[in-house]
């Protein structure tokens, strides 16, 4: 990917008592969220670079605080450094590069750094349009964000701060054609709403993209029906594969976009004759671990990591306290009786979980940590390799339960509650082919 906007993630400042780790985090992104604004008709032509004969549209969303995945197994998809190659495949004239929304997964103060980021990722990535739901806003008003025009993409919402939904259109002059993209919540408003967003649409020339926030079957058929400037419908992904879920020929297409980043959809749109309507073809492109990296967004993910370390969540990380006074001893502690075990388990990768995360540089994320250490969500489990050195890697106590009870009594007393099954780290997001 050619890009020259290749500085590092810019913010702003908005302190908070607990949050002087934090705040240094939050001084690093402002100046990316000043492309919060967006007029209800956003026009911009594209000069004529490209070929001419297809236009694309592609659609990510949902990224649920995925940047990338976790990286434990081969064969995993997605990751925001990877997208530029998938886009690239066509060119800039050629295209419009869409966002549906849905930043987070949670409200934490991972997900904060994960917001900024994710941000300037889209920045870079040279989206056209964003589109924010109500929880994006919520969250970026948390932070302190502001709204401001001439950014680097156009955002849209549900509606705006008057309640009325908004539009944003795009013409693209080599293929002859407008894309007019927009976003309904229809719980509040309906198929009378819908129509007002693409009246005056010339379906001979006019590609209409309506994002759907909640999925409502009478609403869905209602818009079909009435609501004629209407070529795509994208409703809620409840997993994590894009679906088209009409026929292929229908109009307008029903698709969602999948979640975590792990597809980009493409609509091809061919250009027609005159007083014909365009074409549209569905299309989902995985993004895969052998597509090559775009190094300002490798450079991007470095620096999360490092706001992460500097934010010390690991030591902040919420505790729980054991049953009965119970606590971790590691797994030293089980060789003086198992000594024929802990041989065995220390030729095994589980022994050594903890160093593929600092040969990354994750060793400070607790989202990763978590799986590659003893109890680290309890308290007297893990908490930093240098403060609990015996705890790291998986060892005996993940699957047997804390040790001290069981130790003290010589055997005589087993161990118990809590312990970890496999499934609880090996999921199909981290681990493909072995959950399940």
């Amino acid at each position: 990917m050619t890009n020259t906007r290749t500085g590092g993630i810019v913010g702003c400042g908005g302190g908070s008592t607990r949050g002087m780790n934090i705040s240094l985090s939050l001084l690093l992104c402002c100046a990316l969220v000043a492309c919060l604004s967006c007029p209800s008709e956003t026009m911009r032509t594209v000069p004529p670079e490209g070929s001419g004969a297809e236009l694309s549209i592609l659609l990510t969303g949902n990224t649920l605080s995925s940047l990338r995945p976790c990286g434990c197994s081969g064969g995993q998809l997605g990751g925001l450094e990877k997208r530029a190659a998938v886009f690239n495949r066509v060119p800039a004239s050629d295209r419009l590069i869409v966002d549906t929304g849905t930043f987070l997964a949670g409200e934490g103060e991972q997900d904060l750094i994960k917001l900024r980021v994710i941000l300037r990722a889209l920045e870079l990535l040279n989206y056209d349009l964003v589109r924010l739901t109500d929880e994006d806003v919520e969250m970026m008003g948390r932070l302190g964000f502001v709204t401001d025009r001439g950014q680097a993409f156009d955002v849209i919402a549900d509606r705006d701060e008057a309640g009325r939904p908004r539009a944003y259109t795009k013409r693209f002059a080599d293929q002859g054609l407008t894309v007019r993209v927009a976003s309904l919540d229809p719980r509040i408003s309906g198929a009378e709403q819908a129509a007002r967003l693409f009246e005056g649409s010339d379906p001979a020339s006019t590609v209409g993209i309506l994002m759907l926030r909640h999925y409502d079957e009478g609403i869905l058929r209602d818009i079909a029906a009435h609501v004629p400037g209407i070529d795509c419908i994208i409703c809620p992904s409840d997993a994590d594969e894009p679906h088209l879920l009409s026929d292929p020929n229908a109009k307008p297409l029903v698709a969602t976009v999948g979640r975590f980043g792990r597809y980009v959809c493409r609509l091809r749109v061919a250009a027609r004759a005159v007083a014909e309507e365009p074409a549209l073809q569905f299309e989902v492109i995985p993004v895969t671990a052998e597509l090559p990296d775009d190094e300002a967004l490798v450079q991007l993910y470095r620096q999360y990591q490092q706001l992460v370390r500097e934010s010390n969540l690991l030591e902040d990380y919420p505790r729980i306290p054991l049953p009965d006074g119970l606590s971790f001893t590691g797994s030293e502690s089980c060789k003086k009786c198992h000594e024929y075990e802990y041989e065995q388990w220390s030729k095994k990768p589980h022994a050594t979980a903890f160093v593929s995360l600092t040969k990354v540089g994750s060793d400070a994320d607790p989202e990763c940590v978590i799986c590659h250490v003893v109890g680290m969500e309890y308290e007297s489990g893990f908490i930093t390799e240098a403060k609990t050195p015996r705890l790291k890697d998986v060892g005996c106590e993940n699957c047997h339960g804390p040790g001290s009870e069981h130790n003290k009594s010589y055997g005589l007393k087993p161990t118990r509650q809590p312990q970890m099954t496999c499934v609880m780290c090996h999921t199909p997001e981290k681990s493909t082919g072995f959950a399940g």
